[in-house]
């Protein structure tokens, strides 16, 4: 029997962001990016490149992420980079966005890892900042 594709998001997962919106983790922090609420948002600070990182407390495997950018922060070019435990990061993929505010959903290569980590590669914004409404990881616990 087939596990079904669910969200690999949960409460033991960490993330890791490479900044926030005048460290104001109260109005933009990550956990924005994971609450399901539409008004609210991860906002990054100036420069390139952002991320965000996900470490699961268990092996997944990954084939869906879903993002819904701010349109004029989003980035036109991210990569996707993944590994197991104890292993450096490794591309995976790139993909391109297109800078709007809807729900936007890349297929990625089934890989077994343990972290993924998204990069913002270059923002649409002049000064470099990627805002974020919505992040999900769809795959299979392993």
């Amino acid at each position: 029997m087939a596990t079904a594709v669910v969200s690999l998001l949960c409460g033991e997962m960490v993330s890791r962001v490479s900044s926030v919106l005048n460290k104001d983790v109260k109005q933009f922090g990550k956990k924005y990016l994971f609450d399901g609420n539409e008004d609210t948002c991860w906002n990054s600070d100036q420069g390139t490149a952002q991320w965000i990182l996900l470490e699961f407390p268990k092996s997944v495997e990954v084939s869906q992420l879903h993002i819904q950018f701010q349109g004029g922060f989003t980035s036109r070019t991210c990569t996707l980079e993944g590994c197991t435990k104890n292993e450096a990061l490794e591309k995976i993929m790139n993909f391109y966005p297109e800078d709007n505010s809807a729900l936007q959903r890349f297929s990625i290569p089934p890989k077994p890892l343990e972290k993924l980590k998204v990069i913002f590669e270059n923002s649409t914004d002049f000064f470099g900042r990627i805002i974020i409404y919505h992040l999900d990881v769809l795959g299979k616990n392993l």
